[in-house]
């Protein structure tokens, strides 16, 4: 893992990736992989199956979404008129 990207000093920057850090932490805890290979295995899995597809965002005006559908529903908005 790295750490975030924004400017030093900055907490508003850093607070989305702080924040995203510490789900992946607190849901993979802290687990000793045996190969890099199987380390990137379970976050890719916690990434594009629990995470993407099945965790509700928290907000009553993006309508209870998984991120998968929230992007779906966008893609449909955003498609050219004939």
């Amino acid at each position: 893992m790295r750490q975030s990207m924004g400017r030093v000093g900055s907490c508003y920057v850093n607070a989305a990736a702080e924040s995203w850090f510490a789900l992946l932490k607190a849901e993979i805890g802290t687990a000793v992989w045996a190969t890099r290979a199987e380390a990137r295995a379970d976050v890719f899995c916690f990434i594009e199956v629990e995470y993407n597809r099945t965790r509700l965002r928290r907000h009553p005006e993006l309508g209870y979404l998984t991120p998968l559908e929230t992007r779906a529903r966008l893609q449909q908005d955003f498609t050219p008129a004939a």
